[in-house]
């Protein structure tokens, strides 16, 4: 077998059997290029009071915050997933385990934004560990190996023509 059947045989069933999870990872890639231009997947960043400031509100105060906003469902701590501090431009992120990203002014204590942030779950669903870890190291991981193999071989598919019509000049 030649270098040349194996490349186009390799490229051919690669793109094949790994079209799916190779789909999966370019379309959320292309939404995760885009998040902060499309507040329906990341929520703009608001403006506290005073930005660039030593924050006013403590950790349980952030806490007591949070577990005011009905659609966000905080119990307890265990229902944060995790906090951003932008102290330049005023504004604690409360990330909670269901999607739901509330941003408090660091001064004030005031929510400036309370809304469902998509883009923790494209980042999953880019990864694969939206399945499962299993899925993420067993599917998405060779599809990426995949992936790198199609861009190769479609490298060489590309400059074998072109290396032939020299050849024959």
């Amino acid at each position: 077998m030649t270098l040349n059947l194996i490349t186009r045989k390799l490229h051919r069933w690669g793109a094949i059997w790994f079209s799916v999870p190779i789909l999966i990872v370019i379309g959320s890639g292309i939404l995760l290029q885009i998040k902060k231009q499309i507040d329906w997947i990341q929520p703009p960043t608001q403006l506290g009071s005073k930005p660039n400031q030593t924050p006013g509100q403590t950790w349980s105060e952030i806490l007591t915050i949070s577990r005011e906003i009905p659609e966000a469902d905080v119990d307890g701590w265990e229902d944060i997933k995790r906090i951003y501090a932008e102290p330049g431009k005023g504004v604690f992120k409360v990330l909670c385990r269901n999607q739901w990203e509330i941003q408090i002014d660091v001064q004030t204590g005031k929510v400036l934004s309370s809304t469902r942030r998509r883009s923790d779950l494209i980042e999953s669903l880019h990864d694969g560990s939206f399945f499962s870890q299993f899925v993420k190291m067993g599917v998405f991981l060779p599809s990426g190996i995949v992936l790198f193999i199609l861009w190769l071989t479609g490298l060489w598919l590309w400059f074998l023509p072109r290396r032939n019509r020299k050849k024959k000049k």
